[in-house]
């Protein structure tokens, strides 16, 4: 099975590919110059994206090196400790919502420090599934249409964020115990 996973896996970028080019071809479509232009297009929206990004992860930056992660930290162990959750999902949680990649570091981190199967493995590996990057998302999507205003999108979506790791708690607890 996973031979047959694995194998599918190499093929399937090519056979796309390959599947994409036959069909151009049959319909005399210029692939190579639908190629360029698309790749232009792709260029200029990463320019015009280039100003947001940057923001977005120079206000993550000093989110991070000016402590405020760790005052929100220290400001939510005690209902954390209250409902009988351990506080290493806390970072977690707060950083979700803002960079992935920040996000992933730190589920890595915990995955090797207390293993996979451990309450926080579980829960942070849940967490990680059922939330989302939310300021990326409104970045990137908004950011490449020229909308300005996203306030209650950006409402929705932590609140969805919110939903996904208070369910992660609860899906956790239930068929783990913590």
């Amino acid at each position: 099975m996973v031979d047959s996973v694995a194998w599918f896996s190499l093929l399937i970028i090519p056979m796309f590919v390959l599947v994409v080019l036959v069909i151009a071809t049959a319909k005399r479509l210029p692939t190579f110059d639908l190629f360029v232009e698309g790749s232009k297009e792709g260029l200029t929206i990463s320019l015009q994206l280039l100003p947001y990004l940057v923001g977005m992860y120079v206000s993550i930056s000093i989110f991070r090196q000016s402590g405020a992660l760790e005052a929100f930290v220290e400001w939510l162990t005690p209902f954390f400790v209250m409902i009988n959750v351990p506080s290493d999902v806390i970072p977690l949680a707060l950083l979700r919502p803002i960079s992935g990649t920040a996000a992933l570091a730190l589920t890595t981190d915990l995955l090797k420090t207390m293993g996979p199967d451990s309450v926080v493995g579980r829960l942070v590996s849940t967490m990680q599934g059922s939330t989302d990057t939310t300021f990326y998302i409104l970045t990137v999507y908004f950011g490449s249409v020229g909308i300005k205003k996203f306030g209650d999108a950006l409402k929705v979506g932590l609140l969805a964020d919110l939903i996904g790791i208070i369910t992660a708690i609860i899906v956790v607890k239930f068929f783990f115990g913590i």
